[in-house]
């Protein structure tokens, strides 16, 4: 299903616009995307319901613009690490930065990367926004890690993989929390598992 947003031409309806877009994104985050109305999303941003209405079809279409804004805050930090890292390549250090920083991010988007990751099962628009992240970030990785000189052999298939172990520990260390994981030799050995996958 297509997102039914309008497309402002004006500059302040523009800025009406993105105003409830960030207002639907700081909601969504804090308190997910059930427990937020299209009612609190108009107060936070300062506009009447109906103006919400006037730019958005319902809550479902603010969604679809707010994962824009999520994909990108979760993506280029990850990019920016990769093309900033000095070469020749510290595998190692690379490694532990890119798990650093996946942490990092879900632990500031925690419930809005679960109700995003839960409606990506059952949301065809959702889920296809996931698809275009996974390819985006496995075909700019894979182009960075190339230029800085890592074996080209399979190395789509082996940023990929990577990306899933990250993201399977990050899950992990922020959502399940174990007491019976020691994190710490967790993250060594996913580490470890990075560095030979890209030797």
């Amino acid at each position: 299903m297509a997102s039914t947003v309008r497309i402002p031409q004006q500059e302040r309806s523009i800025e009406k616009k993105n105003k409830i877009i960030q207002a639907g994104y700081e909601l969504f985050s804090e308190v997910g995307y059930y427990g937020t109305t299209t009612v609190e999303i108009a107060k936070r941003a300062g506009v009447s319901t109906g103006i919400v209405y006037g730019y958005f079809a319902d809550k479902r279409d603010i969604l679809i613009c707010v994962l824009e804004i999520y994909i990108d805050k979760v993506y280029q930090p990850l990019a920016d690490i990769v093309e900033n890292a000095a070469t020749p390549l510290d595998l190692n250090r690379l490694a532990l930065s890119v798990l650093d920083k996946t942490i990092e991010l879900h632990e500031q988007n925690a419930k809005l990367h679960n109700t995003l990751h839960s409606l990506a099962t059952t949301d065809e628009a959702v889920n296809a926004q996931f698809i275009n992240l996974e390819n985006k970030i496995t075909d700019q990785m894979s182009r960075q890690l190339l230029k800085k000189g890592v074996n080209g052999e399979n190395l789509t298939e082996k940023v990929h993989l990577a990306m899933n172990i990250v993201q399977s520990f990050a899950h992990e260390t922020v959502f399940d929390s174990h007491n019976y994981i020691n994190y710490a030799k967790m993250k060594n050995i996913v580490c470890n598992i990075l560095v030979e996958l890209f030797k």
